[in-house]
């Protein structure tokens, strides 16, 4: 396991764990990081990562994809 911040650029990966506090992993589910679903990095940016998570492409800061495990 490892948090998406260091995941591959291309690479679909399926989330195993989500961490942080509560409010966190809920504003997470509903961004659509589900444990067993699947995400993939789009690009990074000086620390932010683009994702693509249920056929959306969201930004997420480097901190919050800390907290998802791949």
């Amino acid at each position: 396991m490892m948090p998406l911040s260091l995941a591959n650029v291309g690479e679909e990966n399926i989330i195993k764990k989500i961490g942080g506090s509560p409010e966190v992993r809920k504003h997470l589910e509903n961004l659509g990081f589900n444990v067993g679903g699947t995400v993939a990095v789009i690009n990074t940016l000086g620390g932010n990562v683009i994702v693509k998570v249920k056929e959306s492409r969201i930004a997420i800061n480097n901190e919050l994809a800390r907290k998802i495990m791949v």
